[in-house]
């Protein structure tokens, strides 16, 4: 969630050129900021939604699927760890709650390396473009990349390991075979008992 409030690009600094030094701006999903040392940091939202580029516009329906499987996935996994007493004689319930929570997590962190990875992408492509003027902007990796790429991992790799932690674990047989077993002891018992001859 805090991916749509951080830099993901920032201004390069132009050798070439002597005007804006006392600014730096940076781009986000959903604003861009100028930061000055006299005025301090002016943020506007974006005006349009079909205005941005398209790795903007798809990095925000990612970003916000992202965080609504990522929750979806930590309330699964959650409901399935073995510490809660809730439904703790469903062992099979449990294990399948844990295996759709890792399923949950491990595409909420794809969801999250596919924009940051894409638009790291055409930051460089627009870097090194000498087809652009001297006097556009470039610009650089922002904050909201690097911790993107961390946090995805992190996602991916959690939702691997619940993943593999649940499938490992052997499953517990059936309930309702121990009650039909138990039945039928009880009932061979009760037969027992009335066949034998009194002394």
């Amino acid at each position: 969630l805090w991916l749509r409030f951080l830099g993901w690009r920032v201004s390069a600094p132009n050798l070439n050129l002597e005007l804006n030094e006392m600014e730096n701006w940076t781009m986000g999903l959903w604003k861009s900021c100028v930061i000055q040392e006299e005025v301090g940091r002016q943020c506007k939202d974006f005006d349009s939604f079909l205005a941005l580029p398209a790795e903007l516009q798809i990095s925000r329906i990612l970003m916000s699927l992202s965080n609504g499987l990522g929750l979806l996935g930590l309330l699964a996994s959650g409901s399935g760890l073995d510490c809660l007493r809730l439904g703790e004689t469903q062992k099979d319930l449990k294990r399948r709650l844990l295996i759709l929570g890792g399923l949950l997590l491990w595409t909420s962190g794809v969801m999250v390396l596919v924009p940051v990875s894409w638009v790291a992408h055409m930051t460089v492509e627009e870097f090194w473009d000498e087809t652009l003027p001297e006097i556009v902007p470039r610009w650089e990796f922002g904050e909201a990349l690097f911790l993107g790429w961390f946090a995805g991992f992190c996602l991916v790799l959690g939702g691997c390991l619940l993943h593999c932690a649940a499938c490992s674990s052997p499953a517990p047989p059936a309930s309702g075979r121990y009650a039909v077993t138990g039945l039928q002891d009880h009932e061979t018992y009760l037969e027992n008992r009335t066949t034998q001859p009194k002394v």
